[in-house]
């Protein structure tokens, strides 16, 4: 996929530099021809021989060689890209690109860049979490460049938590996300759930669960970069909208079914991968219930299935479903599939580790008709290129 692309590498200063000339080796190991940017302070972590000698190509530190004059064009350069990813990013560069500021070729670069643009956070896990550093990657995301995620482990400080750059090989993905994909679903339309459901108490008070809606904004993501029309009907969330999909903001279980409904109509593929509610509230208080002595007691009533819905009016349509499950999972799971009419229901245990709420990995077993299918521990982007892998599946043996 990467193959005779040409992608810029931005390295800024910081000491996730060295994981730099992986992720070179990495691109140019797979066809793509490599141009590395430097920034000044990039130097002091990581020699631009080294990154000459990976790439195959002189580095481009300055906008012009104050030896002979020669002028490194960032014009020519952004014209010339079909991706291009900063990896690592400092707090400091990405404050200047949601700026604008182009003090160096790097920045005047990623200004001019017409390509898909990508940025790999690298810091302490305290300028990560900062107020300005989480506006600035906001700001970016909303004008498009992918944030590739940072990881969370041990920091250079010494510190643990989040700030710890991608690994090559997850950026690597990335980009082969971001440059796009054979549009093997283009001219399908695909509705997408994700994210849990507030069901209401009170103003103040209410009942959800710890989904965090990461799978299903991947499968999204996978979707719409294969080419389908993607309708991401979600709960409340802090995830940014994937690129190219247009985002339905829901609060309740009521709320998303409606939404459902009325997105069901002219869509061929469903991946109910929200964790909707099964219960509500019977009555919701209009003002906040006050503490008292007694015990306090609340009835629920039962919310309307989504999927059971959507399934008795498939007609021909792709409909996929999630079963989150603590025990008997292969029955349960089972059940669902036959219950509510899905094509193909994507297992998750509480069992297995690496696969809870809220992470970044997942460790899915497809079930249909024909039995099921366990897949290893992997990314949520990977587990999601599997589900779409089936679907495609489907669509192609009707």
């Amino acid at each position: 996929m990467l193959s005779g692309k040409h992608i810029i590498v931005g390295i800024t200063g910081g000491i996730a530099a060295y994981k730099a000339a992986v992720l070179v080796r990495l691109l140019v190991r797979r066809g793509a021809e490599v141009q590395v940017l430097m920034t000044p302070a990039a130097k002091e972590f990581i020699t631009p021989l080294t990154m000459a000698t990976l790439s195959k190509r002189p580095i481009l530190v300055e906008n012009f060689n104050p030896e002979n004059g020669a002028w490194n064009s960032h014009i020519d350069l952004g014209c010339w890209a079909d991706a291009m990813v900063i990896a690592p990013a400092t707090a400091n560069t990405l404050a200047k690109m949601a700026c604008g500021i182009g003090d160096s070729l790097l920045l005047t670069t990623y200004l001019s860049a017409r390509c898909p643009v990508a940025v790999a956070p690298a810091m302490d896990l305290d300028m990560m979490a900062h107020a300005a550093t989480c506006q600035n990657l906001e700001t970016l995301a909303q004008r498009g460049v992918a944030i590739i995620e940072a990881e969370s482990g041990e920091l250079a400080s010494g510190l643990s938590g989040k700030g710890r750059m991608a690994e090559p090989e997850v950026i690597v993905e990335a980009l082969e996300r971001i440059i796009g994909r054979p549009q093997t679903l283009k001219g399908k339309r695909a509705l997408v759930t994700a994210g849990a459901t507030i069901e209401a108490i009170d103003p103040v008070r209410y009942i959800t669960n710890h989904s965090t809606g990461k799978m299903g904004y991947a499968i999204a993501s996978e979707l719409a970069a294969r080419g389908a029309e993607v309708c991401l009907v979600s709960g409340p969330t802090r995830l940014e909208c994937p690129q190219g999909v247009r985002r339905v903001d829901v609060r309740s279980a009521d709320e998303m079914f409606e939404a459902c409904i009325q997105e069901w109509n002219g869509s061929d593929i469903g991946v109910m991968c929200a964790a909707v509610a099964d219960y509500t509230p019977e009555q919701v208080s209009d003002s906040k219930i006050k503490k008292s002595d007694d015990d306090m007691c609340i009835r629920l009533r039962r919310t309307r299935d989504i999927a059971a819905n959507l399934g008795a009016c498939k007609e021909g349509r792709v409909l996929v479903g999630f079963a989150l499950e603590t025990d008997n999972e292969q029955s349960n799971a089972v059940a669902k599939l036959q219950r509510k009419n899905l094509d193909f229901v994507v297992l998750n245990s509480m069992r297995d580790k690496g696969a809870c709420f809220g992470g970044d990995t997942n460790k899915i077993t497809i079930i249909d008709a024909t039995g099921e299918c366990p897949c290893p521990l992997e990314s949520k982007a990977d587990a999601a290129s599997r589900i779409a892998d089936r679907i495609e599946q489907i669509i192609n043996n009707k």
